[in-house]
């Protein structure tokens, strides 16, 4: 966040180096597509599904017994990464085989020619990809001039699997398949921009996972509960992190998710949907640059601020009963509900409880260069996010809903989506909070709900277990308004 003094501004650089910076969907060149106590009690509740389907845990990963795809890509070590890429290969040309006649004219055409390489190897190993030296290449891509798919199985997809799991393997190349579907149906073309192109394939790569999770994968199988939240935080490790540079061309975590939300929820038919209108409505007055703030949207997470994003929250959404705010402890001994710790919400006394030093910690950027992949994006707005949270637990209050269940803390975080939406309002007068949202700021919010969940948890800590859910109610608020989380969470 940021002090409202008409700079735009983002959240914090972030960087994730691995022999350089690791982008999974960048340009590879000209035409090529290359608790309680700060921790949320998850909770299950039949009434809550993901996009439709039962929440689930156990299985996540490969099926046990299945043979390998007999397809061999070029260059292969045959190790185990380039048999998960193959085996992915195969249930994504079997679920493109029966979807692709029902949403694109023309047949469906398996991609023929993949490429598999080293980007530790020596120069004298080194292949060709696209036209492309594959030297030290970290990445994986869709090449249109040859319709060839090909990845670094020593770096880019081991760093990957490391950090998020086998399954956030299997979204890569889902969605470098959905470049192919979109060259093969041209739905895109040399203008289309860059960001549609990433958009819709990670959107495809959605609608592919669903398939899975449905249990219609030959190889694989994903549990819609830390399964489902491991892909989705890939997706937002692996984000334009610096939205000035120009080769920030694919989209914030916040736009990714919601690609890959649309894609699982309402399949490769809503995917066709996502064009330059369609996600410039979705960013409406969202911030997109960092203007000339030097901090990146860093604050610090003190009682200054937090006693203005109160003036702002009782602006944004008034409710009769203002709570009371308590900056020395999240300790609170109510006896209507559990400590939240870094903040509580005690509806007894009607009080918000902060502990600013675990506050502040939850805030701390983990924006220094670092090995591997971000498994959680962190920045002053990682904190921002619980404390609104809990204001959104007093509206409830003061509404006469419900203050624990899982409507109540996902309702909490479509609250809170709302909130954090209306701060970027430019009409705003200063007087309401001189506080306002800043470019990385939703990829904060996303991250730490995909984690601990702990912004969309109830008055005893406690949340439902799928992140993609806690995920869909902030984006439904963000996107909405308070009308929106009513309806849906009534």
């Amino acid at each position: 966040m940021a002090k409202r003094q008409g700079v735009a501004s983002a959240s914090f650089r972030r960087t994730a180096v691995v022999l350089g910076v690791v982008t999974l969907v960048a340009i590879l060149l000209t035409g090529c597509t290359r608790t309680v106590h700060g921790r949320a009690v998850s909770i299950y509740d039949d009434a809550f599904k993901v996009a439709g389907l039962p929440t689930t845990s156990g299985p996540n990963g490969p099926r046990a017994g299945v043979a390998d795809y007999d397809l061999k890509p070029d260059n292969t070590d045959g190790g185990e990464i380039d048999h998960l890429v193959m085996n992915a290969i195969e249930d994504i040309e079997t679920y493109w085989q029966g979807e692709y006649p029902q949403q694109f004219q023309g047949d469906f055409v398996r991609v023929t020619k993949f490429v598999s390489w080293s980007a530790r190897a020596p120069r004298s190993q080194e292949t060709k990809f696209c036209d492309e030296t594959t030297y030290r290449l970290v990445n994986a891509a869709y090449c249109s001039l040859d319709r060839t798919i090909g990845w670094d199985r020593t770096v880019l997809l081991p760093a990957v699997q490391e950090s998020f799991g086998k399954m956030s393997v299997v979204s890569v190349l889902a969605h470098e398949y959905g470049h192919a579907i979109q060259d093969m149906a041209k739905i895109v073309n040399r203008k289309t921009p860059t960001i549609v192109k990433e958009q819709q394939a990670d959107c495809f790569s959605g609608a592919f996972i669903r398939y899975v999770a449905e249990g219609k994968s030959k190889h694989f199988t994903i549990n819609t509960s830390d399964g489902l939240n491991q892909v989705l935080a890939a997706t937002v490790a692996i984000r334009d992190d610096n939205p000035d540079d120009p080769e920030s061309v694919h989209g914030s975590a916040f736009e990714r998710v919601t690609a890959v939300q649309i894609g699982f929820t309402d399949g490769a038919k809503g995917c066709k949907g996502i064009d330059q209108k369609e996600i410039d409505r979705r960013r409406g007055n969202l911030p997109q640059s960092f203007g000339n703030d030097s901090t990146h949207g860093e604050s610090d997470v003190d009682q200054a601020n937090l006693d203005e994003l109160a003036k702002a929250m009782a602006a944004i959404m008034p409710i009769e009963s203002e709570p009371k705010y308590d900056y020395s402890t999240a300790k609170m001994n109510c006896r209507n509900g559990t400590d939240t710790v870094p903040v509580t919400y005690c509806p007894a006394t009607n009080t918000i409880g902060t502990d600013l030093p675990a506050l502040q910690d939850r805030g701390v950027a983990n924006d220094e260069d670092q090995d591997g992949l971000p498994v959680k994006v962190t920045g002053d707005f990682t904190a921002y996010v619980v404390f609104i949270s809990r204001y959104a637990l007093a509206v409830q209050r003061d509404a006469g809903q419900a203050l624990t269940g899982a409507k109540t803390g996902l309702r909490a975080a479509c609250l809170s989506g709302v909130i954090t939406g209306k701060l970027a309002d430019p009409s705003r007068s200063k007087t309401e909070g001189n506080i306002g949202l800043s470019a990385g700021d939703l990829d904060e919010a996303v991250s730490g709900l995909l984690t601990d969940g702990l912004a969309a948890s109830d008055t005893d800590g406690r949340t439902v277990p799928s992140g993609f859910s806690r995920v869909d109610a902030f984006r439904a608020g963000v996107l909405g308004d308070q009308n929106t989380c009513k309806s849906r969470y009534s």
